[in-house]
């Protein structure tokens, strides 16, 4: 389905070059030769050329104009620029696959001639390790077959979902901003390891593991985490004495909370 595409990308930031190194990585059988980037930084694409023989352009119409899927990785506040230049080259034969946070579908299809298939992504950045979580959302004249195109380009590096567009910005606020409460987690959890003794590096390393570890579980087992929890804690032992007192923090309902307050601002953006 993708292997004879032709894959732009607009802009060529971490996340566009997380996607390339997906996609050549991945069992599609892509060819270097048919990924193309575009990017005002002549150095960024001398490097990303050199080291995955990926074509290169500083001309976003040019680029555009040779793609079969289009994906523009390009900061949202440059989107409408972006857009007004690349138009005339965009016609309804490209799919358009957009990752600019915040920017709602309606917005890209008023830009380009009417009836452009366009799909609406929300990534995080564990795209760059190849354990992204992203989420995708049809535009109007988005058919089966690009929705299953786009899954492919995100499977690639991680799992994707299938949502309506109105969940997107409850995307963002959950796996979207979700890795840095995370990293906020594994800090926290090393912090307490410092304190009862180890090295700031070990600790770091025995917590970023345990984190690591416990996705796996959840997503390799299927099983409910009130389930897992229940594995690992015994009558009277260390871990429900651990549990308690996050118990008493209010922890579940402070990330609830997180959650909460970032798909607000989220929408807030997008307005």
């Amino acid at each position: 389905m993708l292997k004879e595409k032709k894959i732009a990308f607009i802009g060529a930031g971490n996340m566009a070059e997380a996607l390339v190194k997906g996609l050549l990585n991945s069992p599609l059988g892509i060819k270097p030769e048919n990924l193309l980037m575009s990017d005002i930084r002549k150095d960024r694409l001398d490097f990303l050329s050199q080291k995955y023989a990926v074509q290169v352009s500083p001309s976003n119409p040019s680029v555009a104009r040779k793609a079969d899927i289009l994906i523009l990785a390009v900061k949202p506040q440059n989107i409408r620029e972006v857009l007004t230049d690349i138009a005339p080259e965009v016609t309804r034969d490209k799919l358009v696959i957009s990752i600019a946070a915040g920017v709602k579908l309606q917005t890209i299809q008023d830009l380009l001639e009417t009836g452009v298939r366009v799909v609406r992504t929300m990534p995080n950045t564990p795209a760059l390790v190849q354990a992204g979580a992203s989420a995708i959302a049809p535009g109007k004249w988005a058919s089966p077959e690009d929705l299953q195109m786009a899954k492919a380009i995100f499977d690639a590096v991680g799992i994707t979902i299938i949502v309506d567009e109105k969940l997107i910005d409850a995307v963002t606020g959950l796996s979207g901003s979700g890795p840095a409460y995370i990293f906020l987690v594994i800090n926290a959890l090393a912090d307490g390891g410092v304190k009862m003794g180890f090295s700031k590096d070990v600790a770091l390393k025995l917590a970023a593991q345990t984190v690591l570890g416990a996705a796996k579980l959840v997503l390799e087992t299927g099983e409910h985490p009130a389930k897992l929890i229940d594995m690992v804690t015994s009558p009277g032992g260390t871990t429900i004495a651990g549990l308690h007192a996050l118990e008493k923090g209010g922890l579940h309902g402070i990330f609830m909370d997180a959650v909460e307050a970032a798909t607000l601002r989220s929408i807030e953006l997008g307005r």
